[in-house]
């Protein structure tokens, strides 16, 4: 940002000059040699009028002091030199003033100016003055060489100008910057200090306005989230204490199947509320480490639990893995509960027989659930939240199912429409772990 701004004032400051410092360079040099030829012309014009017809008798010619460093001097029509200083025969610029006019132009290193001197209509000599252009030089460069300094003092002074507006601009902006970081770490009680700069202020005001409100809203739904919860988990632990019971009580062999299923889809419904709290308060936090569970164990305890749902349709569910390794290990509840919501939705708007994949990435684990129905629509759209009640899945939905796995630093995508295809990308440890839930 400061660098920034001070390329951009000096480009500006570097055009203005050039603009600026190069035409007025010229008119010097233009100006200084006009100046000089000016001043050899009055010199000629006054030897000229103190010539005598007479001088071409023998009178004497008293011309005035030639110009400093240079030639004054008097010519008769043979081109002669007959008074003063100067080439002892008279040059171009001396023949071309005998035609009566007066002329400015350049003899080897000199500036000359010929004026004729007339009598009877007729002219009877020529006055010539001259002087080095190497004088007149001399005179440019040092005006050009004050230019330059005045020029450097310019852009000098502009790069500390725009230095110290670079500071004025970009430190409110840096501590913005610091600010946003803080709040992405999980400090929502961060807010964005004033400054000097009124539109920064400005963008600080509605920054911390924003923040404020997305905070209320935050605590709004993590409130909502956890009182939801509470009030599922006591109805969900007294179900789950009575199946236990009627199961430790009752002996007949045609209710237990039953019961079994129901206290196993009872628990599950359990970890699925902990795993929706859990979510909602790590909203806006550091990611808290998760258990980590081995791949085939969980592929294994996913088929036991989905098998039955899909046989009862009379539809079939194949696990399986591509060369993945005993020890590659995913965090399992949350990974447990993105291949529920996927096998769900299979089960439900899917058609034919399911199988889940996983695959071995080297860094991640890729685990594919396909069915074979197909998929119309935008893809984009799937991963929206709804309204409430039509959300496919285990209940938590194809939208949580994504934050589940951008909270893990995996992604689940859509790869695949006919047949329909869903993509978990889940990042990997390769460590010993226990599996969740029992042998």
């Amino acid at each position: 940002m400061r660098q920034r701004v001070v390329r951009v004032a000096l480009t500006a400051a570097l055009v203005a000059v050039v603009l600026l410092a190069v035409p007025l360079a010229l008119a010097i040099r233009a100006s200084l040699y006009s100046d000089q030829r000016d001043t050899l012309e009055r010199a000629a014009l006054s030897g000229a009028v103190r010539v005598s017809p007479d001088y071409v008798t023998g009178d004497p010619v008293e011309l005035p002091a030639p110009p400093t460093g240079g030639h004054l001097g008097l010519y008769d029509p043979a081109l002669h030199l007959r008074a003063g200083t100067g080439p002892r025969t008279g040059d171009t610029a001396v023949r071309r003033a005998l035609a009566a006019e007066v002329v400015r132009g350049r003899s080897g290193g000199d500036l000359v100016v010929a004026v004729p001197v007339s009598h009877d209509e007729r002219v009877i000599g020529v006055v010539r003055a001259a002087s080095p252009a190497s004088a007149v030089r001399d005179r440019i460069l040092l005006a050009w060489t004050v230019l330059g300094g005045v020029c450097a003092l310019a852009l000098t002074v502009a790069v500390l100008v725009a230095r110290r507006q670079a500071r004025v601009l970009a430190a409110p902006l840096e501590d913005l910057s610091r600010h946003c970081r803080d709040v992405t770490a999980g400090d929502l009680s961060a807010r964005a200090a004033p400054s000097s700069v009124a539109e920064i202020d400005q963008v600080a005001r509605t920054h911390n306005e924003m923040l404020h409100s997305l905070t209320e809203l935050l605590r709004h739904e993590r409130d909502f989230t956890a009182n939801a919860s509470h009030q599922l988990r006591t109805p969900l632990t007294g179900l789950q204490l009575g199946l236990e019971a009627g199961l430790a009580q009752d002996d007949d062999t045609r209710l237990r199947p039953a019961l079994e299923e129901a206290l196993a889809t009872t628990r599950r419904l359990y970890g699925t509320v902990e795993e929706v709290l859990r979510l909602s308060r790590s909203q806006g936090l550091p990611r808290r480490p998760v258990p980590d569970t081995a791949v085939l164990w969980l592929l294994r305890e996913t088929e036991e639990r989905w098998h039955g749902l899909f046989a009862r349709e009379g539809r079939r569910l194949e696990c399986g893995t591509l060369e993945v390794a005993e020890d590659i290990c995913v965090p399992g509840a949350p990974v447990t509960e993105i291949l529920g919501v996927l096998l769900d939705n299979a089960r439900v708007h899917g058609y034919g027989t399911v199988r889940l994949r996983a695959r071995d990435l080297g860094d991640a684990v890729a685990f594919d659930v396909i069915d074979e129905g197909a998929m119309e629509g935008a893809a984009d759209q799937l991963f929206d939240r709804g309204p409430a009640g039509e959300g496919p899945g285990s209940g938590i939905g194809l939208f949580l199912a994504r934050d589940l796995a951008v909270s893990l630093g995996g992604r689940l995508s859509l790869t695949g429409r006919r047949p329909v295809v869903f993509t978990l990308l889940v990042p990997v440890r390769q460590e010993e772990a226990a599996p969740e839930g029992g042998g």
